[in-house]
């Protein structure tokens, strides 16, 4: 099955060489590849992940979005670099990206793997210092399942692990991976859905599907989240 993915991708007769340098050498990272509940059955390149020749073949991979909010309950929000291969300049949560297929990042117990990822990459993206960020801080809340295209070539098909934490944060940019960024309340996070088609704000499918779905139940219980978790259930936003 792998077998065939690999020969889709490789069909494309892709020339990354239009695309920015680092964000290449970013593609080669290998992403663990999972059935549809979650279950790690491979491993293959971001840039085989995300094209759409094997998405519409159904390869699938496992990836996590993080949600931090400071101490006003104010969300980090940042605007992806240009330089990103799929969906720049889109606003999206604080951190979205994937746990690698190493062993420490593959650890399934207590989401280990899923928050070293992040942990990682809220270094790599904004800066943050793991020790502001510790793994037992973040708040595994569910899973989404969904796809996105991004510009035909390029698009998504993950499981996608939800992660809360509330910390205050220092931050040290890398315009590699983020445009901008803000912080914003609840209302003002309203007001950017609401008004996106009109001012042309860009909005990460996967962060539309979950402020649409879940994000202001969650926020409105930020110092509680416990009851709210769902472990168990993998939501289909297809």
């Amino acid at each position: 099955m792998m077998a065939q993915k690999t020969t889709a991708s490789a069909s494309t007769g892709l020339d990354l060489a239009n695309y920015d340098e680092e964000q290449v050498r970013l593609m080669g990272e290998m992403c663990i590849v999972i059935d549809e509940n979650d279950k790690a059955i491979d491993a293959a390149s971001k840039k085989t992940c995300h094209l759409m020749t094997n998405i519409n073949q159904g390869l699938l991979h496992r990836a996590f979005s993080v949600f931090l909010f400071n101490s006003n309950n104010q969300l980090l929000l940042q605007q992806r670099a240009v330089e990103k291969i799929t969906f720049p300049e889109h606003y999206t949560n604080t951190c979205c990206s994937h746990p690698l297929a190493t062993p420490d990042e593959l650890e399934e117990e207590g989401q280990m793997g899923v928050r070293r990822a992040a942990q990682r990459k809220l270094e790599h993206e904004l800066g943050i210092k793991p020790d502001q960020v510790p793994l037992d801080k973040f708040e595994y809340l569910t899973r989404i399942h969904y796809v996105a295209p991004s510009d035909g070539l390029w698009g998504e098909h993950e499981i996608d692990y939800i992660l809360f934490i509330k910390a205050d944060v220092d931050l040290d940019i890398n315009p590699n991976e983020v445009m901008s960024y803000k912080w914003v309340s609840m209302d003002e996070m309203k007001e950017i859905v609401e008004g996106a088609e009109t001012s042309g704000t860009k909005l990460t499918p996967w962060f539309k599907l979950i402020d649409e779905s879940f994000l202001y139940k969650w926020w409105a219980q930020i110092d509680d989240l416990e009851k709210l978790k769902d472990h168990e259930t993998i939501h289909r936003l297809l």
